[in-house]
């Protein structure tokens, strides 16, 4: 029911506004630095959800928390889309997932650092990394959506990295904590409704 532009969402389900941004060609190279510590994941399912869960559950990230083994392996086992770990003394603490199955384009499918890693300029580091391997086949467009559940730099980081917004859209999802994909105390900030 939709009245005066508010829209019920029911109390098991999420809604989060998203926003859509793309850029068309790589900003100018900025000064080169010490290659950070990257490694793929391929399909090591473990390491992966522990490091998506790791990055995402403060977000609510729920895109991958639900796929069965078998659809994530289809994903990260697929020659275009490459999911890589960021490696600080040992320990994953970042995620960059690009995705080059549409033809001449790519997708930032997930992007982000475990919380303990956030403000220290790594974020800024990997994004340099994520746009130089994108530009790095022909592509005419590199592309990530973002929503209102994420981190609230996250529009204002992706301009600066020379994104630029171009489509918006409400998303409703059962909520993940009430499916049993995510613990029932993921993103705090996001109350709980449905119980």
């Amino acid at each position: 029911m939709c009245l005066d532009g508010i829209t019920a969402v029911p109390p098991t389900h999420v809604a989060t506004v998203v926003t859509y941004l793309e850029m068309r060609e790589p900003p100018p190279p900025g000064p080169r630095r010490e290659p950070l510590a990257l490694a793929p994941i391929g399909p090591d399912l473990v390491r992966y959800r522990a490091l998506y869960r790791a990055v995402g559950l403060p977000w609510l990230w729920f895109g991958r928390a639900g796929l069965t083994d078998a659809a994530l392996c289809a994903i990260l086992g697929d020659p275009d889309v490459e999911a890589l770990a960021l490696v600080e003394d040992g320990r994953d603490v970042g995620l960059l997932e690009l995705d080059w199955r549409q033809p001449g384009e790519a997708e930032l499918v997930y992007f982000g650092l475990v919380p303990e890693a956030v403000g220290r300029g790594v974020g800024r580091r990997l994004m340099e990394e994520a746009l130089r391997r994108a530009f790095a086949r022909p592509i005419g467009r590199f592309w990530v959506h973002t929503c209102t559940f994420d981190h609230p730099g996250a529009i204002d980081f992706y301009r600066r990295s020379g994104f630029r917004p171009y489509a918006r859209a409400i998303e409703v999802a059962p909520d993940p904590r009430l499916t049993g994909d995510l613990p029932r105390d993921a993103a705090g900030q996001i109350p709980l409704l449905g119980e």
